[in-house]
C-alpha cells in the first residue's frame, strides 16, 4: 500500500470569518497554515486566495505572493484551485496555472452547490485543460460525482488530458454524491488501476470517509474549505487540526504517511521548477 498523502484544503472560497474566525485570507495567513499543515502531517496545500475582505479571488499575483512565501518556509506541494467560485468565467479561473505550481485541478463537471451552480461545461472543461496543459502543470481530476469521472476518461480519449492521473472525490455536499462509504467505493472503482485518488469529504462526512480511505489505500485531502468543525460543535483552530486528526488515524491504522518526494513519485509530478 502506498504511504498516505494528505492535502490541506486551508480556505476554499465559499467559508468565511463569520462562520469561523480560523479561516485564513491574506497570503501570509495561507502560508503560515500552509506551514503548520506541513508540520501536522500533510504533503500537498490545495489552495485558493482572497481578498482582504474576504472576496474569494483568483488574482494571479495573490497566487504568487502566496506560493513564494509558502516555498520559502517548507517543502510542501502547492496545488491551485482553476475553479475559483461560483460564476467566474474560464480566464479568471485559469490564470494564476501560468505561475506552474505543482498541481491545478481541474473539475470535469457542473454540480448544484447547495443554492447554486458550479458551472463547468464540457467545452469550459476543455479550455481549462488545454490551459494547463500549456503550462506542463498537473492535473487533479476532482469529481463531485460518477459522471465526472466519464467526463475524465473521455478527455484523455481525446488527448487533453493525461492518464495514469490522479482524481480526487469530493463527496457529501449538498447537490452532488452522497458522503457513504458505499459511495467511495463505487466512485474508485470507476478510475482506472493505474490512476490514485484521493477523498474530500464535506462537513460530517470528512474523518469517517478519510479513515475508510486509508484503510483502502487511497489518499485523502481535509480541512476548512470542507469542513470547519474538529468534532461535533468544536471548530477546528485550522485546516492543521484536521490534517493532524488524519495523521493520527494513518498511526492507528499502520499506514505511513507520505514525505513530499514519495507524494511527488506517486502523482508522478516533474522536479520543482527554479525560481
Amino acid at each position: 500500500m502506498q504511504p498516505l498523502m494528505i492535502t490541506a484544503a486551508i480556505c476554499g472560497a465559499e467559508v468565511f470569518r463569520d462562520q469561523s474566525p480560523y479561516v485564513p485570507y491574506s497570503p501570509a495567513e495561507l502560508a503560515d497554515e500552509a506551514v503548520r499543515c506541513f508540520e501536522a502531517g500533510a504533503t500537498m496545500v490545495h489552495l485558493h486566495v482572497r481578498e482582504p475582505d474576504g472576496t474569494p479571488s483568483q488574482r494571479a499575483d495573490l497566487f504568487a505572493a502566496t506560493m513564494a512565501s509558502i516555498r520559502a518556509r517548507c517543502p510542501i506541494l502547492v496545488q491551485f484551485s482553476t475553479g475559483g467560485a461560483v460564476g467566474m468565467g474560464v480566464d479568471e479561473r485559469a490564470d494564476a496555472v501560468k505561475l506552474r505550481p505543482d498541481m491545478a485541478t481541474l473539475s470535469t463537471g457542473s454540480v448544484n452547490f447547495g443554492d447554486d451552480v458550479f458551472s463547468n461545461p464540457t467545452p469550459l472543461v476543455r479550455q481549462i485543460a488545454r490551459r494547463i496543459r500549456q503550462f506542463d502543470v498537473v492535473p487533479e481530476i476532482e469529481c463531485f460525482d460518477s459522471g465526472m469521472v466519464d467526463t475524465a476518461l473521455r478527455l484523455a480519449r481525446d488527448g487533453e488530458i493525461a492518464l495514469p492521473a490522479h482524481f480526487d472525490f469530493v463527496l457529501g455536499m449538498a447537490g452532488g454524491m452522497g458522503g457513504s462509504e458505499r459511495h467511495l467505493d463505487f466512485m474508485r472503482s470507476l478510475v482506472p488501476d493505474d490512476c490514485t485518488w484521493s477523498v474530500a469529504g464535506i462537513g460530517r462526512f470528512e474523518l469517517p470517509l478519510a479513515r475508510h480511505a486509508i484503510a483502502v489505500g487511497g489518499h485523502v485531502r481535509v480541512g476548512l474549505e470542507d469542513n470547519l468543525y474538529l468534532s461535533k460543535g468544536v471548530l477546528a483552530k485550522g485546516s492543521f487540526e484536521l490534517v493532524a486528526a488524519v495523521a493520527q488515524l494513518a498511526a492507528e491504522a499502520g499506514r505511513k504517511l507520505a514525505t513530499v518526494d514519495e507524494a511527488r513519485a506517486i502523482l508522478r509530478l516533474p522536479s520543482r521548477p527554479l525560481a
